[in-house]
């Protein structure tokens, strides 16, 4: 199975931003299949958090569709792309601890 084969699910509840910045998830979670046939699929979704005591705080969740099991991070930063990134990176440190541990 290749790259070609991972499918994407995007839920983008931030508006005024533009889903390009959905590009970069997608580029490294198929560089992160790369080669592999683990990943068949990643949802991932966007949020601004409740105006009340967390004004324009953004919580991102990414769900990477893996076998044995799925591979889940949410992260809560101050800027939508912050908690991309902090989703990102939790999410690739999960799948290779996980494919070392298999090996």
């Amino acid at each position: 199975m290749g790259t070609m084969d991972v499918h994407f699910e995007i839920h983008n509840k931030v508006s005024d931003l533009p889903n390009t910045i959905f590009d970069k998830v997608e580029a490294e979670i198929l560089e992160l299949a790369e080669g592999k046939d683990d990943i068949i699929g990643a949802s991932v979704s966007l949020e601004e958090l409740a105006k009340g005591e967390t004004p324009h705080r953004y919580q991102a969740r990414l769900l990477v569709y893996a076998r044995p099991d799925n591979v889940v991070a949410v992260e809560k930063a101050d800027g939508p792309e912050q908690a991309l990134k902090g989703a990102v990176d939790a999410v690739v440190r999960q799948v290779r601890e996980r494919r070392e541990k298999l090996k």
